[in-house]
């Protein structure tokens, strides 16, 4: 027998898809391309030109900078703990009240946008929930979808796509990581035999009942079966109610580079965790022709974005804040003190960004997040400023666009002109738990993401998290001097933590050691 993917599957997916209510006089949405819109944002600033980004290629005449000795031209950053009237910062009352607000502003004006006053309401449905296995671990998945309320602009549709997975044996509240990547349950549960047959039984009644001249290819095909339950086979996702899964960029924790160890999911299983995948690609599109749609263009009622509006980074992290509603009040299982936000690469920037502006998660695991997360702005070492102001500049406010600008209205600036830097990106974080992680270059974790820029940042957010009575890395908070350790040397003593693996671009390699690290902030003892 054949296993083929047949048209009823696709009509009956079809079927299932919300109309558009296109009802009532609503403006359509602005189509624009990337290159349109970004021209639209420097026309708004009053941007002539744009430096160009450095290239990731070593070979061409403007190649990125790896030379450390060229690497800091601005050596000196925001001061952290200085507010902007020149009084020093001593008490954590003055951080909460004082500092911290003005941090946050600047970070919200000129580099990831502003949340809009006018944020719609998410209701959850669970599609449907399947008990399963990861590997000897029973478990139960779950398969949502967080619908926005787009009752103000029904042109749009978003809706979030989740998969919860929880320990089915779990006897007390566990703890969760929710991880940015596409979400789809881990191993669906396969028909026998005995329901396979009654399924091709159905499935044939209802397509001659549509379709009378499929009757003469049965009839000449007497013992053809149209499914077959096999391993792996994925039949129950025809079956199960259905709902597309947008595809996400190739990111996660897994998929690039060298893999010693068990995948994340069982890892996190293993250790009586449970975990949940946000899909941010349902959320907000990954590049600049989606601005007019998704979460962003759906308050903005399809039109361009403004200066200090949010870009995609913020996008994501507002999705994943309405993830956590829903385990907040409807899985009593999950530990929602405990739950935690992982990424990597641009998802490893979303998680930085989510932990910093969404205080009610308690900790993150931010892989290899590069430029835009956890690596100094002002360094000269790989990925750039002037590569989010052009190519990925819909990941940030179009204010950040300024800071790349090489002939504008207002001059020319650059990196050292942010008011901020990633070192306060991180502060906001504390005291909650923060684990940056990288790999290495030789197994794919490029040079690009200035690994040593982003251990520099993470040495000095160190004073905030002391001044709230947390502990930092544990060294010097000099990021001056201060060198990264060797590869596989955690640095896992205090709520902010340091690791670099010795595989590619990925954290799962990372995952046992965040877990370590995460039980024992918690008081709980590692399976």
């Amino acid at each position: 027998m054949k296993k083929i993917l047949i048209l009823f599957s696709v009509l009956m997916v079809w079927k299932t898809l919300p109309a558009q209510n296109t009802s009532g006089n609503y403006p359509p949405p602005v189509t624009f391309t990337a290159e349109q819109d970004h021209q639209s944002m420097m026309d708004q600033l009053g941007i002539k030109a744009l430096r160009p980004g450095p290239s990731g290629n070593e070979q061409d005449a403007n190649h990125a900078n790896y030379d450390e000795s060229k690497a800091n031209p601005y050596p000196h950053l925001p001061e952290l703990l200085t507010l902007k009237n020149g009084q020093k910062v001593t008490t954590s009352a003055m951080w909460w009240n004082k500092r911290r607000p003005e941090i946050v502003e600047d970070m919200e004006r000129e580099v990831y946008g502003r949340l809009p006053k006018n944020l719609p309401e998410v209701n959850w449905e669970v599609l449907y929930t399947d008990r399963e296995f990861i590997g000897r671990a029973p478990v139960i998945a779950k398969q949502l979808v967080g619908h926005v309320d787009n009752s103000a602009y029904p042109l749009i549709n978003v809706n979030i796509e989740m998969t919860l997975v929880l320990p089915a044996n779990a006897k007390k509240t566990v703890p969760l990581l929710m991880m940015f990547g596409p979400a789809r349950v881990p191993a669906p549960s396969q028909p026998n035999s005995v329901e396979l047959d009654q399924l091709n039984a159905a499935l044939k009644k209802i397509l001659l009942s549509q379709e009378s001249s499929l009757k003469s290819i049965f009839d000449a095909h007497p013992a053809y079966q149209m499914l077959v339950a096999a391993p792996g086979s994925g039949i129950a996702a025809f079956f199960a109610p259905p709902r597309p899964v947008t595809p996400g960029p190739v990111d996660q924790p897994g998929v690039n580079g060298v893999n010693n160890d068990p995948p994340s999911n069982e890892q996190l299983i293993a250790d009586g965790w449970g975990y949940a995948y946000v899909n941010p690609s349902s959320i907000q599109a990954d590049n600049g022709a989606g601005l007019t749609r998704g979460i962003i263009g759906l308050v903005n009622k399809g039109q361009p974005r403004k200066p200090d509006d949010w870009g995609a980074l913020r996008a994501w992290a507002w999705g994943a804040a309405h993830a956590l509603d829903y385990l907040e009040t409807n899985e009593p299982t999950v530990d929602a003190k405990h739950v935690g936000i992982e990424g990597v690469s641009r998802y490893g920037k979303a998680a930085l960004v989510t932990l910093a502006f969404e205080p009610r998660f308690a900790m993150g695991l931010i892989g290899s997040s590069g430029e835009g997360g956890a690596k100094l702005n002002r360094r000269n070492w790989g990925e750039a400023v002037e590569s989010l102001t052009g190519g990925e500049y819909y990941w940030m406010a179009g204010n950040f666009m300024k800071y790349g600008a090489s002939d504008a209205k207002f001059g020319a600036k650059t990196a050292n002109d942010l008011p901020v830097d990633s070192h306060e990106l991180i502060a906001l974080c504390a005291p909650r738990w923060v684990f940056v992680s990288y790999g290495v270059p030789e197994k794919g974790d490029a040079k690009w993401l200035d690994h040593q820029g982003s251990y520099m940042a993470a040495v000095a957010a160190g004073p905030v998290f002391k001044l709230l009575g947390a502990k930092d890395l544990g060294v010097s908070n000099d990021y001056t001097t201060e060198k990264m350790p060797p590869v596989n040397t955690p640095l896992l003593d205090g709520q902010l933590a340091w690791r670099q693996h010795d595989q590619g671009h990925q954290d799962q390699a990372n995952m046992k050691w965040f877990l370590r690290w995460a039980d024992k902030n918690m008081g709980r003892t590692s399976k």
